[in-house]
């Protein structure tokens, strides 16, 4: 299993596996499967608005990072018993209303949400790319 092969609390680039692979394998491991495609965000805005509506958040996500890992971590954990995730950020801009800073600080907060997981003995993959 693709899975297997990673391991459990991670964040890293998305490199030679696919997409559709990693959503069968967290399908089969009975895992979330959370995927946004960026193509179109050009700034942290739009990065944060587009992950909102991807893995629909509630409407009064605040659009900052630290509601993002809210919504990541604490909103996610009281609603029970969780199985596990394989998120996925695909395309994430690469340009100056989202340089190397802010793309740095966006994956900080999946790494901390990996921590948070890992603490609870949950798996938490997070790959990406970039355009």
């Amino acid at each position: 299993m693709l899975l297997q092969t990673v391991r459990p609390n991670i964040v890293q680039a998305i490199r030679a596996y696919r997409v559709e692979d990693l959503m069968q394998a967290a399908q089969a491991a009975g895992q979330h499967f959370l995927y946004a495609n960026l193509t179109e965000a050009e700034s942290k805005q739009d990065v944060l608005e587009g992950i909102a509506q991807s893995f629909l958040f509630p409407a009064h996500f605040g659009k900052n990072l630290d509601a993002l890992y809210d919504c990541m971590t604490d909103l996610v954990h009281k609603s029970g018993a969780q199985p596990g995730f394989v998120v996925v950020l695909e395309q994430l801009p690469d340009n100056l209303r989202f340089d190397r800073e802010s793309r740095e600080q966006l994956l900080d907060v999946f790494r901390d949400a990996a921590d948070y997981w890992a603490d609870r003995k949950v798996p938490f993959r997070c790959f990406y790319s970039f355009q």
